[in-house]
């Protein structure tokens, strides 16, 4: 069940709706927790499946995870936007057996780019520090998507 902190309600369903239709989310395992205005979370049950060839969590998930979290919460305002940029600081390891959960949050909203911000955890501890600039390509139209 996903978490609504109070965005508009058919917002919130659209996003829903359109996360869970992710071929990329689903093939993961990508899970959207809450949404807020400027803000989302994500989750993902670490696995044997998502590691790299010396048996680690893949960089490349955490990557993920925080890209999800920060272009998400972009779209918590109703914005459609697309990564233009993406940094991730690798705090630590994270575990193979964890639970994973990015915090996205925007940073600023201007009329071309939206500047983000996302923390990894991994059952609690910061493994990942993200930052990211999104292209601002226009409003979601919820009219058009029915």
């Amino acid at each position: 069940m996903v978490k609504n902190m109070g965005i508009e309600q058919s917002l919130f369903e659209y996003i829903c709706h359109s996360v869970e239709n992710t071929p990329f989310y689903q093939l993961v395992g990508i899970r959207l927790s809450a949404l807020g205005v400027g803000q989302a979370e994500f989750k993902l049950i670490a696995s044997h499946q998502h590691t790299n060839p010396m048996g680690l969590l893949h960089g490349g998930v955490l990557m993920s995870l925080a890209d999800a979290a920060m272009g998400n919460a972009i779209r918590s305002m109703g914005i459609r936007g697309v990564t233009a940029d993406c940094s991730t600081a690798f705090v630590a390891a994270a575990s193979i057996q964890g639970e994973l959960l990015a915090q996205g949050k925007v940073v600023k909203a201007g009329k071309r780019l939206v500047y983000t911000r996302a923390e990894v955890y991994c059952d609690g501890k910061i493994v990942a520090d993200a930052k990211g600039t999104f292209a601002n390509i226009g409003t979601i139209d919820l009219d058009e998507t029915r």
